[in-house]
């Protein structure tokens, strides 16, 4: 059974909070959706001021596809190279945008995002896909936001 914890500390122990969170959910369980659906979720009631959270996975050698999220409908599939998401994954490092108005060739799926935060998801060398994370605020991401969230994508990829 999951309870939701109320994040009292500082952002450095709050961070700490979610990366075990994560791991109690997923420690048992090999299934790749399942482990995606509860990590969306639990990035979703634990990061404020977002509008969307999900994960895009590869689904041809040059294209991704909607994986599991939370937020509003989404664009369904991304080419490499194209928007955040694509470039992340093409790239295979993380993007972090304060403005997406200003991010060449930037995919609008919902016209309320202003700032994203994009993280490749790999294993063993494969690119599986990207975690993609929206605000509603300008520059809502800094350096601690990106070490913290590659570090639960870290975790993550060791139960896929």
């Amino acid at each position: 059974m999951f309870n939701v914890e109320k994040y009292t500390g500082n952002r450095e122990e709050n961070y700490q909070l979610l990366k075990k969170q994560l791991q109690a959910l997923i420690h048992d369980e090999k299934n790749r959706v399942a482990n995606l659906s509860n990590a969306s979720a639990l990035l979703n009631q634990f990061l404020d001021r977002i509008n969307w959270v999900g994960f895009y996975l590869m689904d041809t050698e040059s294209e991704l596809v909607l994986g599991p999220f939370q937020g509003l409908p989404a664009c369904i599939r991304i080419p490499l190279g194209k928007g955040v998401c694509g470039t992340a994954a093409l790239k295979r490092e993380t993007i972090r945008v304060a403005d997406v108005n200003q991010f060449p060739g930037h995919i609008a799926c919902d016209a309320a995002s202003q700032s994203e935060i994009v993280i490749p998801l790999v294993k063993n060398g494969q690119l599986i896909g990207v975690l993609d994370i929206d605000s509603q605020e300008i520059n809502r991401f800094d350096e601690v936001d990106q070490k913290h969230l590659e570090e639960f994508v870290d975790r993550l990829m060791e139960q896929i």
